[in-house]
């Protein structure tokens, strides 16, 4: 038997009637994931911890809201020479990842605070680095939070046919080469959504096979202004003070550190070969396992010992603790994954990580060039 997993998949969602009109259903036995929820609700209450609202997380998005503030204004008012403005511009990079990932990831998903304005006020930093937090609520929060890793379904593995990263999808001579030529072109995904990709979701209304609503309104208003703000701060201003050639190089720089930094991030704990590609059951919109055991086999963490990238990255390392609770903030991940761990392995779950970084990358780098070959059963 199958349950029909609503979407949005989780609280951070708006409501299902506003999410794509396409849904998979997933297996009805819920028994991990009821007991993986009893067990991390005991933790907090226990402890007297709370889910968000954590003090450390709005010391962290002030530090790193400042670090972007000054290497831009260093950057802009303050650079004259190249040894100068690159060092500035990778750095402006880094802190528009950081926004990314510690302040916007956890307002989009409501576990920044329990005050939904204080989330919707932290998701609109992506407005500002260029991003458009309506569409990222959609394309992340919604499809790729339930459908991670089936292939047709999660946009975030749908390259076109430019790479084949999932088995299911087809293979063409040029991607034996994916493994080299994917690298550099993963700097150019920050430019293209900020770009391309947001308006183009806006004028379809569609992200893939799915399709969603168009904002209105309000939403429109914050999409609209939000470009406005983004390129009066990456051209007009800067502009202001510099030549356009200049203007151009520099954003390129940091844009291009965010691409690859967001890509590598992201891409590691779901597109290596010890994730899971499953496809629904053949003559139905049916995924086998149900929702949480899914989420356990597409998803590994990378770097759990390491507290630097935990802290820098918005605790994105613990990436299947995230996945399994999104409305959790994320500074709790590190204590949540023994958890999650002990209760995976009561329950014949696999719990996978990459020890290091590094080995995730390994791994990325492998996945590619298996894809890229003839010979895995394509």
């Amino acid at each position: 038997m199958q349950q029909e997993t609503p979407l949005p998949q989780n609280p951070s969602a708006k409501p299902a009637a506003s999410g794509p009109s396409e849904r998979l259903r997933f297996g009805d036995n819920r028994s991990f994931q009821i007991e993986l929820r009893r067990r991390i609700d005991g933790f907090f209450g226990t402890n007297g911890i709370s889910q968000v609202d954590n003090w450390q997380m709005y010391l962290k998005s002030a530090i790193i809201l400042a670090c972007f503030v000054t290497s831009y204004a260093l950057l802009v008012f303050a650079s004259r020479t190249f040894w100068m403005g690159i060092p500035l511009a990778v750095l402006l990079g880094l802190t528009m990842a950081g926004i990314g990932f510690c302040v916007q990831h956890d307002g989009g998903h409501n576990a920044y605070s329990k005050h939904r304005a204080i989330n919707k006020l932290a998701a609109m930093t992506l407005d500002l680095i260029g991003g458009s937090s309506y569409v990222w609520h959609f394309k992340h929060a919604v499809i790729h939070h339930t459908y991670v890793n089936i292939t047709g379904w999660d946009t975030d593995i749908d390259f076109g046919r430019l790479a084949r990263i999932s088995p299911h999808q087809k293979l063409l001579p040029f991607h034996r080469w994916q493994h080299l030529y994917l690298w550099p072109l993963y700097g150019f995904l920050a430019i293209k959504w900020q770009l391309f990709d947001d308006f183009q979701y806006i004028i379809t209304g569609r992200l893939g096979r799915h399709r969603v609503p168009r904002p209105r309104r309000k939403d429109l208003a914050v999409f609209i202004v939000g470009k406005v703000v983004f390129f009066l701060w990456v051209f007009a201003i800067p502009l202001m003070f510099h030549p356009f050639l200049a203007v151009l190089f520099y954003y390129g720089i940091a844009v291009l550190v965010l691409g690859l930094v967001l890509s590598m991030i992201f891409l590691l704990p779901h597109c290596v070969g010890q994730a899971d590609f499953p496809l629904p059951i053949t003559g139905s919109q049916s995924i086998e396992k149900p929702w949480a055991q899914h989420q356990a086999g597409v998803t590994l963490d990378f770097a759990q010992s390491n507290w630097a990238a935990t802290w820098l990255l918005g605790g994105l390392n613990y990436h299947l603790e995230h996945h399994l609770f999104p409305t959790i903030c994320h500074v709790n991940y590190p204590a949540m994954s023994k958890i999650v761990r002990e209760t995976c392995r009561e329950f014949g779950v696999p719990y996978r990580a990459h020890p290091t970084f590094i080995e995730g990358v390994v791994s990325h780098y492998r996945w590619l060039r298996q894809m890229g070959m003839p010979d895995n059963g394509s």
